[in-house]
């Protein structure tokens, strides 16, 4: 398997959008939302590099199922457990892909009448993009691939891998 993003890229980029988020919200308070399970590779190692004060919860959605292309129905598998309103918020996904998922996410979470609501990703994957979806912090941008790696998954494996890399072949 190729790699795509080498560790040492993943550090540097997420190392960089802590910068830009710290500078972004100097003097206020954060509260992240990660997207599991992909997310949470992700998510701990910004924070760690996040030097304003902050909160994290978590809710894991799914629209794939254990095929490999969005099945285009949204199912809420665990909801927030903090509100969110009056509070500056940063959904936080590991790859945006086709956008659905995140959409209605996004749709929700406006709902519940946040301070501000952002999105940071640390790969934003356009080629299957169905749904418009503004990425405010973004690692690295990718036409197309099926990626493995460093929280994402092929049917719950290959999270582990250190690094992100493209599946042989593009989709499985």
């Amino acid at each position: 398997m190729n790699i795509v993003y080498s560790a040492e890229q993943i550090g540097r980029a997420t190392k960089a959008l802590a910068n830009e988020i710290n500078k972004d919200y100097k003097g206020q308070h954060i509260h992240f939302i990660g997207v599991l399970k992909g997310a949470f590779i992700f998510l701990a190692d910004l924070v760690r590099h996040v030097q304003v004060p902050c909160s994290v919860d978590f809710v894991r959605l799914s629209s794939y199922g254990a095929g490999t292309s969005s099945s285009g129905r949204v199912e809420r598998l665990m909801a927030l457990r903090d509100p969110i309103e009056g509070r500056h918020v940063i959904v936080v996904e590991e790859i945006v892909d086709s956008g659905l998922t995140l959409a209605e996410l996004l749709e929700d979470l406006a709902a519940q009448d946040p301070a501000s609501l952002k999105v940071c990703a640390l790969v934003d994957k356009t080629g299957r993009r169905q749904a418009e979806i503004p990425v405010h912090y973004r690692g690295f941008s990718l036409e197309d691939g099926f990626l493995i790696g460093y929280g994402l998954d092929l049917d719950e494996r290959y999270r582990n891998l250190p690094d992100i890399r493209e599946w042989p072949g593009g989709e499985p």
